[in-house]
């Protein structure tokens, strides 16, 4: 079966090398890694010296301005460069945990007697120098059991029905193409809005534990704070998707079973600095539902992507 890779990139640094090395010793290798990278000038001069386009004869580069680059946006054209029945979207600090991540991530998007899965989502497993408080995040959101959701689990799992990563996540073109595809605009949550609509059409969506990348993060909480600005709005403008369901039971469990795992193992005297870290997430969540009540200078401080408000301007 052929398939492509389509990974946005901006200033990489050298773990792209072993990304794309990973990539091509897949037991079901790539056929191509569409690489959308903003920034010519970074990139030029990562590979610079290097013999990076013979190396990775698979890979093709499209490079945008930083103006141009949008999380909906940016993907909606990538896919539309792709020719392959299943597409894989991914980030550039994403690792391939094994040999097998696209084997396992793409089996259920072909299986005759699974129900229609338009996309299938890796689990993310935390790197060895991560912390504590961000591991039990990806334990919580990753689990190890797999998941088939439906439009008959919303009322069980609520908003957790309709998650959905692009960190690692693949897609059958037919069936994205019938959905309508990435949304044209998106501040955060391109994913989750694509999954979201693919639900309500009757479609399914398939957690694949078995599919496993590394990727995790040591976010500040202003870090945190910034980022959760963005998951506020883009959940403000989509209303469509997540005005009738909602986010904060998701957080109130990731607190409980957070909170469970430190006194568990003995690390209690972390719960301050774990509650503060909630704190953050909590109001960037609560400006970023509300950022159009919010003065021009608040949002540029708030969001991570000041341009994205310069466009919608």
């Amino acid at each position: 079966m052929e398939i492509d890779v389509i990974i946005p990139v901006y200033r990489p640094g050298r773990q792209l090398f072993k990304l794309l090395k990973r990539l091509n010793a897949q037991t079901v290798c790539p056929s191509r890694i569409i690489l959308m990278n903003t920034g010519e000038e970074f990139f030029d001069e990562l590979v610079a010296g290097t013999d990076f386009y013979e190396k990775y004869p698979n890979v093709e580069v499209h490079h945008l301005k930083k103006e141009e680059f949008d999380h909906g946006g940016t993907r909606r054209r990538a896919v539309r460069l792709s020719t392959a029945p299943v597409f894989v979207m991914m980030t550039q600090d994403a690792i391939p945990a094994d040999d097998k991540l696209l084997e396992k991530l793409t089996e259920s998007l072909v299986k005759e007697n699974e129900p229609k899965v338009a996309v299938a989502y890796a689990r993310q497993l935390a790197d060895d120098k991560c912390g504590v408080l961000e591991t039990a995040s990806r334990e919580f959101n990753y689990p190890a059991e797999p998941m088939l959701k439906t439009s008959a689990d919303i009322r069980r799992l609520g908003i957790k029905t309709y998650f959905c990563s692009d960190v690692c996540a693949a897609y059958r073109r037919d069936l994205y193409d019938r959905v309508g595809g990435f949304v044209r605009k998106a501040i955060f949550n391109e994913d989750m809005i694509f999954a979201a609509r693919a639900i309500n059409m009757g479609y399914a969506v398939k957690y694949e534990a078995g599919a496993r990348v590394i990727h995790s993060h040591n976010y500040t909480n202003k870090q945190q704070l910034h980022r959760n600005f963005d998951l506020g709005v883009s959940q403000k403008e989509h209303p469509e998707v997540f005005g009738n369901v909602s986010s904060e039971g998701e957080g109130g469990k990731l607190v409980r079973f957070t909170t469970k795992k430190l006194i568990k193992e003995g690390r209690a005297y972390m719960l301050p600095h774990f509650y503060m870290q909630c704190a953050s997430k909590l109001l960037g969540y609560k400006l970023g539902k509300n950022y159009n009540k919010l003065p021009e200078k608040w949002i540029n401080k708030l969001t991570t992507n000041p341009g994205y408000f310069e466009k919608k301007n």
